[in-house]
C-alpha cells in the first residue's frame, strides 16, 4: 500500500515518526521547503512525551509521483483547496482519503475527492510544533485508551475503515476505535478544540494559564456546554471518549453542576499544560488561523438551529481581531467574558 500523509506539520511529523518506525513507512508531504528540508536531513524528529527521530521521505506537494492508496489529510482546513487540487492527480478510483483535521471538514474535503474516497475521525493526542523537522508529542501514549476514532460519513462499518485502522494502529499497538457515528467523533474533537485551543489562542497563554485561572476554566465549561447543544439541536449525538461524560460537562444549572464540568475539562487537560495551541502559533507568525472552522463553526451551527453561542462568538471575535491587527493576544483578554450567575 503506498500511503501519504498531507500536511507534515506537528500532528502530521509525530504520526508519520511512528508509522514509519514501526514498519508503515509513509510519504510526509508539505508546503514548507525548510520542513521537507530538515524531514529529509535529519529525520522526523519527537520530543516531549516520546523521545525518537526517524528517518522518513518527505515531498514538497510539486514533487509527488504516482497515485497513493491512502492519504492521510493533516494540512490547516485554510490550506484545502490548495493542498487537494494538488493530491488530485495522485489518487485513483478506489483511494482512499482520510482527513484527521481539527474541525467537522468530511463533505467539504468530499466535495473534493469524492464522497467515495473520503473517510474522517478524530485524534485524540495532541502535538505542537518546536522547530522545523521536530514536534513535541504533548501527551503519553500509553494515557491514552484511544489514540484514533475514525469512521466512514454514512456510519458504516466497510473493509476499508478496517484497513484505514489497521494502518494508524501502528503508531501505539492498535488503540483505534472505530465509530458508527463518525459526526458525533467529530463533535467531541470539535468541543475540546473549542473550549481550549479557541480561548488559550485568545488569551495568549499555554493550557496550563487556562485551567490555573478559575474564571478561564470556568468559561471553557461554557465554551463545551454551546458546542453540545449546537450539536444536539443538529441532531448529532457526541461521543464519549477517554473518560469524557459530555452530558456532565455541558448539561450544568447550579454551580456545584458547573464545578462537575470544569473538573472533567481539567483532568482532561493537565496532562496537556504545557501544550501551545496551533492556532495561538499562527497568530504569533501572523498567519490566518481556522477559527472558523472552529468556534465559527459552532456559531453558525448556533444561528443555523436556534442556539446562542456568545462564548464561541466572542472568541471568534476577539481572534479575528489579533489576526487583523486591532487587538493582542493577551491574557487580559479574559476581562471581555462576562459568567452568568449561577445559584
Amino acid at each position: 500500500m503506498k500511503a501519504a500523509i498531507m500536511g507534515a506539520g506537528a500532528m502530521g511529523t509525530v504520526l508519520g515518526a511512528f508509522l514509519t518506525r514501526n514498519g508503515f513507512p509513509v510519504d510526509l508531504i508539505d508546503s514548507y521547503p525548510a520542513q521537507v528540508d530538515a524531514l529529509n536531513e535529519k529525520g522526523a524528529g519527537v520530543v516531549g512525551c516520546a523521545e525518537l527521530t526517524v528517518p522518513v521521505r518527505a515531498l514538497l506537494p510539486e514533487q509527488m509521483e504516482g497515485v497513493y492508496d491512502l492519504v492521510f489529510l493533516m494540512v490547516k482546513q485554510t490550506n484545502n483547496e490548495a493542498s487537494l487540487r494538488a493530491l488530485l492527480p495522485h489518487l485513483g478510483e478506489n483511494s482512499t482519503v482520510c482527513t484527521l483535521q481539527n474541525g467537522v471538514p468530511e463533505l467539504a474535503v468530499a466535495e473534493f475527492v469524492g464522497r467515495n474516497r473520503t473517510v474522517g475521525g478524530a485524534c485524540r493526542w495532541g502535538a505542537t510544533f518546536v522547530e522545523p523537522g521536530i514536534s513535541e508529542l504533548t501527551n503519553a501514549l500509553s494515557a491514552r485508551t484511544v489514540l484514533f476514532e475514525i469512521g466512514e460519513i454514512d456510519g458504516r462499518i466497510t473493509d476499508r475503515i478496517r484497513a484505514v485502522a489497521e494502518v494508524l494502529g501502528h503508531m501505539d499497538n492498535g488503540k483505534v476505535e472505530i465509530t458508527d457515528n463518525l459526526m458525533g467523533a467529530r463533535w467531541l474533537k470539535l468541543m475540546l478544540n473549542c473550549c481550549m485551543s479557541g480561548l488559550s489562542s485568545a488569551l495568549g497563554c499555554t493550557f496550563e494559564s487556562v485551567i490555573s485561572s478559575e474564571k478561564a476554566l470556568a468559561c471553557t465549561s461554557y465554551l463545551a456546554a454551546e458546542v453540545v447543544h449546537a450539536a444536539r439541536a443538529a441532531g448529532f449525538q457526541l461521543t464519549d471518549t477517554n473518560g469524557l461524560n459530555t452530558a456532565e460537562i455541558a448539561d450544568f444549572q447550579t454551580k456545584e453542576e458547573l464545578e462537575r464540568s470544569k473538573g472533567y475539562i481539567y483532568r482532561n487537560y493537565y496532562p496537556l499544560r504545557t501544550a501551545k495551541a496551533s492556532m495561538l502559533q499562527d497568530l504569533e507568525r501572523g498567519k490566518k488561523t481556522e477559527i472558523q472552522m472552529i468556534n465559527g463553526y459552532v456559531g453558525a451551527m448556533g444561528r443555523k438551529y436556534g442556539v446562542p453561542t456568545p462564548f464561541n462568538d466572542l472568541v471568534v471575535k476577539i481572534i479575528t481581531d489579533i489576526e487583523e491587527g486591532r487587538r493582542r493576544a493577551e491574557f487580559g483578554n479574559l476581562a471581555l467574558f462576562v459568567l452568568p450567575e449561577l445559584q
